[in-house]
């Protein structure tokens, strides 16, 4: 009896890009396609929990992998994530890591080698670039050592620094911040950049990604940020 074909959901603002992805795919014949859309969506989460994909593939390009990956990982947790991007980033790369996506793959790959990443995470394999995956399992190794040890990477951080990045780890904006903690925007601002510095990264994406790899978890329900 042959296996279930990998049930995969794309999520690509780029239409024409998503509409050719979906069409190659649909020629192979071990994956199937159940559905596309875009970052911004409505009902993006809802249709996902309803439908229940084996693989989601996305491009955060259009949001931020700091709130859809953890996002789609909540609506479908028993589903993989692959991220399709377009960006050749190690950090980004290392940060989608600890946000727990299963894959990494670039647009310019060829279809064999994107088709490849997508059959084996489908086998509940982790799949990242070669060239990221020293990175990856340094980063994540990382963690692990400081977690043991007790310190933990936010143990720099001020009490200050750990609100504003708890913040951060709740999808809140720079001037959502400032609102929420009766702070100036430039003070956020400044929080942040050192928030960047302690935690040895150079985004907000990256400082979410470490945060959540140590524990810190939303501490609300938290959608994809569409702007």
């Amino acid at each position: 009896m042959p296996a279930r074909p990998v049930r995969l959901w794309l999520i690509d603002d780029h239409e024409l890009v998503a509409e050719a992805l979906a069409a190659a795919l649909a020629r192979v014949e071990d994956l199937w396609v159940l559905g596309r859309s875009a970052t911004d969506e409505d009902d993006l989460l809802a249709r996902l929990g309803r439908d229940r994909p084996d693989v989601v593939v996305l491009d955060p390009a259009g949001a931020d992998a700091a709130d859809l990956i953890p996002a789609v990982r909540a609506a479908v947790p028993g589903a993989a994530v692959v991220v399709l991007t377009g960006a050749d980033d190690e950090e980004r790369a290392v940060a989608a890591a600890r946000l727990g996506a299963d894959g990494w793959v670039g647009k310019a790959e060829p279809l064999a080698e994107v088709v490849d990443v997508l059959r084996g995470v489908g086998r509940g394999e982790g799949r990242f670039p070669a060239r990221h995956l020293g990175a990856v399992l340094r980063g994540l190794r990382e963690d692990v050592r400081r977690h043991r040890d007790g310190g933990g990477p936010l143990a720099a951080l001020s009490p200050r620094e750990r609100q504003v990045l708890a913040a951060m780890v709740d999808g809140l904006r720079g001037h959502q911040i400032a609102g929420e903690l009766g702070l100036s925007s430039n003070t956020v601002r400044t929080h942040t950049h050192s928030i960047y510095a302690k935690l040895g990264v150079h985004s907000r994406l990256a400082a979410v990604g470490v945060a959540r790899a140590a524990g810190l978890l939303p501490r609300r329900q938290v959608l994809p940020t569409m702007s």
